[in-house]
């Protein structure tokens, strides 16, 4: 039996892995712990470590790694700490980490340290903020590499990484975003008490490498929601150096009869409420993966989605209060964008079936531990 560990950290990693999770939970020909830490265990960000356990996850092992905000390098070398200590006790044969967060980056640390296969799911990808330089250090410290898509694939090679190393699988999200799979729209609104017929959603992560333009940022934000009179669904940002400015900011509309703010939203039930949205504004990667998967626009904002993919649904503004009003009068524009959209460019929704069919072959686990830098030829 091959023991595999997962490691999540937030709400949104968890709805990347989810499916992945599942599909070798319910394999006896393996054992699977997940390893939850970060923002599924701070209450300021809803304690989403309950909706792991709701999902039917099973072996799940809580760990508090959050110091302040102020310092995530502090809360890496904690996260790498309690990790260490996990692995020498449950002996994982492989580590999947997800994505672009020092939890991931300290797994991948752990693995590589420890001799342990380590498997990065999204790599390859591009964006703005501290993110990328994480995401890429995590792909240089994993030995395999489950992609999105052949653009990816191709950045991976670039780095150095051997071919036969990396598998495009696309987005572990689209697994679950079937609207076949999701709760039935009027459950949802009863649930979060959502008085809303038409609404728009609302997310603003803070941009650590812009931590200064923070404050003015929100404040932006927040005033191009209020002028422009719509419905909005709120969701608190990740806890990010900047969060606690974005949070302070949100004070201000917590009294205006058009907008419902939650620290957090269990994932298929924001893809409900994604899927039935008018659009989405602010600039979580949900608006450039998840949106255009449901036809809905996306106004994006400022750079912290930066050369990621680039559709016809999707505008890019600054962060800026006039500029989403500009933004919003062009929706109609790309609402038929989005229906009439044909490109795929993160998979079909089978990411959990390919995934466990390279786990299955008896290659995966003879992937030698030793790295080498591949020379690109030509």
């Amino acid at each position: 039996m091959r023991k595999i560990t997962f490691i999540t950290g937030t709400r949104a990693d968890f709805g990347k892995l989810k499916s992945l999770i599942t599909i070798l939970q319910n394999d006896p020909k393996y054992h699977v712990d997940v390893f939850a830490t970060g923002m599924h265990l701070n209450t300021m960000y809803g304690g989403t470590i309950d909706e792991i356990h709701k999902s039917g996850i099973k072996n799940v092992f809580p760990y508090i790694n959050h110091s302040s905000i102020e310092h995530m390098d502090r809360t890496l070398a904690k996260t790498v700490d309690g990790l260490s200590l996990f692995v020498e006790t449950h002996q994982p044969d492989l580590i999947v980490v997800h994505g672009d967060r020092a939890e991931a980056l300290a797994g991948s640390i752990v693995g590589s340290l420890n001799n342990i296969l380590v498997a990065h799911i999204e790599g390859g990808e591009v964006s703005g903020t501290i993110d990328e330089l994480i995401r890429h250090a995590v792909s240089k410290m994993s030995h395999i590499h489950f992609v999105a898509n052949d653009e990816a694939k191709g950045r991976l090679i670039q780095l150095g990484e051997y071919e036969q190393a990396i598998h495009v699988i696309g987005s572990p999200d689209l697994d679950l975003m079937r609207p076949s799979n999701l709760p039935e729209l009027g459950y949802v609104k009863r649930w979060y008490d959502i008085p809303f017929e038409h609404y728009a959603m609302a997310i603003l992560h803070p941009v650590t490498t812009e931590h200064e333009q923070t404050r003015e940022q929100a404040r932006q934000f927040v005033d191009g929601l209020i002028e422009s009179k719509k419905n909005y669904i709120v969701v608190y940002p990740n806890n990010d150096l900047g969060s606690n400015e974005i949070i302070d900011e949100y004070k201000r509309i917590k009294c205006h009869k058009n907008f419902r703010v939650f620290p957090s939203i269990r994932f298929e039930f924001f893809l409900k409420l994604l899927e039935q949205s008018e659009f989405i504004i602010g600039n979580s990667s949900c608006g450039i993966r998840e949106a255009p998967y449901y036809n809905i626009p996306a106004i994006d904002l400022g750079n912290r989605q930066k050369n990621r993919c680039s559709l016809p649904s999707i505008h890019n503004c600054p962060c800026e209060a006039n500029h989403m009003l500009e933004a919003l009068k062009l929706l109609p524009v790309m609402r038929r964008n989005a229906q009439h959209a044909t490109d795929k460019p993160f998979g079909t929704g089978d990411s959990d079936a390919r995934f466990k069919t390279v786990l299955d072959s008896t290659s995966f686990w003879e992937t030698g531990k030793q790295k080498y830098f591949q020379d690109l030829v030509g």
